[in-house]
């Protein structure tokens, strides 16, 4: 269901806090177009306040700038005390605790149950206020909140785009490999809320939001073949995107959300094909006598990357949208598949083989700069968090489970936060 906040920037000068002369933006932030080498120790003690959850929105803000690998959170039972919201800290007690900056907040509650936190971001050694932001959510959307002043404080501090309220959508797998049950499943990017979406004996391949959060498609292979569908997670409606000779699959959206590429196998040939939504008009874009399949498109919809064996081994291809001006891309030794555009355009990342290695790769839109993140028995299907930093995929071990893990553009690879078998994930833009 989409949640509207009700975000309201407080004035510095408003909570009696304003910034020392001299100070400047950029000497409060991180380089993050360099490796971490030290990542910035914070301190977020439980919120005060009359209102619920005070303990638990602090937690979630640690675990969020924790995970980033940007912030290193330092254990609350090193804390001082706790911190009253509505004032400004005893700096000198957060110093000898080696505390950079301190998050503090303030939980109430309306007559009607809404959760409010006005939380306030500290420079510890500069004994100032960052910021102060409000946030109002439903009582049973609070942990949005978390989320909310956890893509604040890492936008003020980094420079760039927070990606912590967002969902992603995967498949949970359960039972033996032979008889393995796949499940579209919702959660929090945090792994909090999963909820499945389907509960049917069919098998859910490959799920991808679209631009606007409310609506995903997948593939459903079952006994009577394969289908590409639509759901709405507003209404819970699905609907085919119709029916084609052959086995439909890796269907994606465009960025406006108004149309979905796919591939389509029919007598061993496979091409790729964009369908119009809004009059469900089809065109086949690729002809090659090859596989041609996961096509991704670029954030302004003009070009498409695909992945195509028509040179002899799985490559990376790019083309215009309409099918024209298809030309190679990757250039390195190895097999690859599963390429996504970044969000913000820079960069493509995909699944290479080398050997009997797999790993999780990225190079610029141009094929240069090819830099591999990951190496495992089995690391597949890379999707980008909405800023274009973080990447999600999923590894399986030797015999184990598929599990969800992420890896960030300098190399940090970490296990997900859902601890549950899965795979096939799929990271929502930030949500409204």
């Amino acid at each position: 269901m989409q949640i509207r906040f009700v975000v309201v920037l407080i004035a510095l000068l408003a909570m009696g806090a304003a910034p020392a002369a001299g100070w400047a933006q950029d000497e409060a932030q991180i380089r993050v177009d360099r490796g971490i080498s030290a990542p910035l120790p914070i301190a977020a003690p439980a919120f005060s306040g009359a209102g619920p959850h005070g303990a638990e929105l602090a937690e979630i803000v640690r675990n969020n700038l924790g995970r980033s690998g940007y912030f290193a959170p330092i254990d609350p039972s090193r804390y001082p005390g706790g911190a009253d919201g509505a004032a400004a800290p005893v700096f000198a007690s957060w110093k000898t605790i080696a505390a950079q900056y301190l998050v503090s907040g303030v939980v109430s509650a309306d007559a009607g149950g809404r959760v409010r936190v006005d939380f306030r971001l500290w420079d510890v050694n500069g004994e100032q206020q960052v910021m102060g932001v409000q946030f109002t959510a439903p009582a049973e959307s609070w942990r949005r909140i978390g989320h909310k002043i956890s893509d604040a404080v890492y936008s003020r501090l980094t420079g760039e785009a927070g990606y912590f309220d967002t969902q992603v959508v995967f498949v949970a797998e359960s039972g033996p490999r032979t008889h393995r049950r796949r499940l579209l499943t919702l959660m929090d990017q945090d792994g909090a809320n999963p909820r499945f979406l389907t509960n049917g004996p069919e098998q859910i391949f490959t799920p991808r939001f679209s631009s606007t959060n409310q609506e995903l498609t997948y593939m459903a292979l079952s006994d009577s073949g394969a289908q590409i569908f639509l759901m709405n997670l507003v209404t819970g409606r699905r609907e085919t995107v119709g029916r084609f000779p052959g086995m439909v699959f890796a269907p994606r959206f465009s960025p406006d959300g108004g149309r979905v590429a796919f591939s389509v196998e029919r007598g061993g040939n496979t091409d790729i094909y964009v369908m119009n939504l809004r009059n469900r008009a089809s065109s086949r874009i690729t002809t090659d006598p090859s596989i041609d399949t996961s096509p991704s498109f670029s954030p302004d919809g003009s070009q498409i990357v695909f992945n195509s064996d028509r040179a002899g081994s799985p490559q990376l291809y790019i083309m215009n949208a309409d099918g024209s001006g298809q030309r190679r891309l990757s250039g390195g030794g190895g097999r690859y598949s599963t390429p996504v555009w970044s969000p913000t355009g820079d960069y493509i990342a995909f699944t290479k083989q080398v050997g009997g290695e797999f790993h999780i790769g990225v190079m610029r839109a141009d094929g240069s700069g090819e830099r591999l993140l990951t190496t495992s028995y089995l690391d597949e299907g890379p999707t980008w968090a909405p800023n274009g930093r973080v990447l999600m995929f999923f590894r399986e071990s030797v015999g184990g489970n598929s599990r969800l893990w992420t890896a960030d553009l300098t190399g940090r690879v970490q296990p997900a936060a859902y601890t549950g078998a899965g795979s096939d994930p799929a990271w929502s833009p930030l949500l409204e």
